[in-house]
């Protein structure tokens, strides 16, 4: 069987194609795709991604703080020794965070180390949207907010990133003439 590759075909195929062909959309976590999958069927793709966006919503503080424990650092060890998914080495890879020199490096273990010090899980961010020096400046103002922000921010960053990596996935539906 093929992937599907269109909302028309995911909202038709079997649960397990359907969590099959969105799993790796979010990091580690295929069961956001599969709690999405008895939702269907979905009139866009905007809603698709809200429906697993709420997923993650609907988690209780710890589990979702897990669940964000299961992301990269930017520019962390794992960036640096390519163990990452190929979505995450990718999206690192625009800014070249896996090849910074020993300075930055120490800079950003430094920040990395201060924001799951601080909060309990690593720093996210949607870093298609970033240049490394806005990032760098976001992570600096963020190690500012308080618990509460931060829990808020991480699932923001979160649903900008599957929500570019869903529109790479899913081609929109053909129109009918």
């Amino acid at each position: 069987m093929t992937t599907p590759a269109t909302l028309d075909e995911l909202n038709t195929c079997t649960p397990a194609a359907f969590s099959a062909a969105l799993a790796d959309i979010w990091e580690h976590a295929p069961w956001v795709a599969e709690r999405a999958a008895a939702r269907r069927p979905f009139a866009d793709v905007d809603a698709l991604h809200r429906a697993m966006v709420e997923a993650v919503a609907a988690l209780d503080e710890p589990a979702r703080v897990a669940f964000y424990a299961g992301h990269p650092e930017l520019a962390g060890a794992d960036a640096r020794r390519g163990a990452m998914t190929d979505a995450s080495i990718a999206e690192q890879g625009s800014l070249a965070l896996a090849s910074l020199d020993a300075a930055e490096a120490q800079r950003w273990d430094a920040l990395n180390r201060a924001y799951r010090a601080r909060f309990g899980f690593p720093f996210i961010l949607c870093i298609r949207r970033h240049t490394r020096e806005s990032a760098l400046r976001a992570f600096e103002q963020r190690l500012q907010n308080d618990r509460a922000t931060e829990l808020a921010a991480a699932l923001d960053e979160i649903a900008a990133i599957t929500r570019l990596r869903l529109a790479q996935r899913v081609a929109a539906a053909p129109t009918h003439s």
